[in-house]
């Protein structure tokens, strides 16, 4: 039950951040300025943030349970510890949140056998974080808004967690086939947090990287940097995910990236509708799922119009098969995943499970 109730509460929290930076709560100013302060102490105080999120996750499965009696050897008192141990710290260390070695009562100024009461005499520095952490001790006792609190703390602690560099493994010398299953096993994997269709973009963005210094058809052209994700190409003036311009920055070259959409006749004209009025030579329109076998005539009239009309030569495939092609086009495909797992590390959208899952799928080979 406990370890089911912290999932969900987890799972849920992630939803929330999303792509965002910023905590969402309806809670009132009067605790989240209690809360934030044992955030911003989570990793030099963790004996305070396990302590708070067992006596809320404790509170919320016995109801009846006063809290602030944390040992067994105070009256009508449970053991904190023993939740701890069992639930809450190996809880945090599975998700890479701030963990004690083994549990929270283990530090000495929360260890005492006294109720914590506002006036618990425990050493806890500084001043300013005790008086957080009894304020709440007493928030949580009272009952009230524990979802709510929970969440917060949850939020903050992943929204931490997220903004933390972590080292990527990069394997030297693989086989192409080998970086096909990696790539699509990152790709396809489940994630909670919102970001996994900014994946085959930048697969994608690392190999004309390499493209740019080793294809003759790059002699002279410029790969513009990548976007931020969340930038609508109407305002950038950009017409694809990737764009290559030529001496004179017009556009030569684009790439737009679909993450699980077929490719329809219909995405076939919205991206002619993005290059119309320049005068780019290549279009590629890529996805993870392929292309729609049910409009495949309509889908090579339609790229036939666009070349008969406007001159660029639009090209509709799987991603898959396209990354397998430029990949045979290197001399080295350890730069290629050098590029990727830079890219991973850098980029805004990625958050810390897409990173952490590449590391994972390497570990698996």
């Amino acid at each position: 039950m406990p370890n089911t109730f912290l999932k969900k509460a987890f799972d849920e929290s992630i939803k929330l951040v999303g792509s965002n930076d910023n905590i969402k709560s309806n809670l009132s100013i009067e605790i989240t300025k209690h809360l934030d302060v044992i955030l911003s102490k989570s990793e030099s105080s963790k004996g305070v943030l396990t302590v708070i999120l067992t006596s809320l996750v404790y509170k919320s499965l016995n109801p009846e349970q006063d809290i602030r009696n944390h040992q067994t050897s105070i009256e009508n008192g449970y053991s904190g510890r023993t939740f701890d141990t069992k639930y809450i710290t190996p809880f945090l260390k599975s998700v890479k949140f701030p963990a004690m070695a083994e549990s929270g009562w283990l530090t000495r100024s929360l260890e005492q056998k006294v109720p914590y009461n506002k006036d618990y005499s425990g050493a806890i520095r500084p001043a300013t974080l005790k008086t957080s952490f009894l304020e709440t001790i007493d928030f949580i006792q009272k009952g009230n808004n524990l979802d709510l609190c929970l969440s917060y703390l949850m939020q903050g602690l992943i929204i931490k967690r997220n903004s933390q560099k972590i080292n990527l493994a990069k394997p030297l010398n693989l086989p192409i086939a080998t970086i096909i299953d990696l790539l699509t096993k990152h790709f396809n994997s489940t994630y909670i947090a919102e970001g996994a269709s900014r994946l085959p973009v930048l697969a994608l963005f690392a190999a004309y990287e390499c493209l740019m210094k080793e294809a003759k058809r790059f002699e002279n052209k410029e790969l513009l940097e990548i976007e931020s994700h969340t930038s609508a190409d109407s305002r950038s003036g950009r017409i694809g995910d990737i764009d290559i311009v030529d001496k004179n920055g017009r556009a030569f070259e684009a790439v737009e990236v679909k993450h699980g959409i077929p490719i329809t006749t219909q995405l076939i004209k919205d991206a002619f509708e993005k290059f119309k009025t320049t005068q780019v030579n290549r279009y590629y329109l890529l996805s993870t799922a392929d292309i729609e076998g049910s409009e495949m005539n309509n889908i090579e009239k339609e790229i036939e119009r666009i070349k008969n009309i406007h001159g660029c030569h639009v090209i509709a495939n799987g991603l898959i098969n396209s990354l397998k092609y430029y990949l045979r086009l290197l001399s080295e495909t350890s730069e290629f995943i050098s590029n990727y797992v830079d890219l991973i590390e850098n980029d805004t959208a990625l958050k810390f499970e897409h990173k952490k899952k590449w590391n994972e799928i390497i570990s698996a080979m």
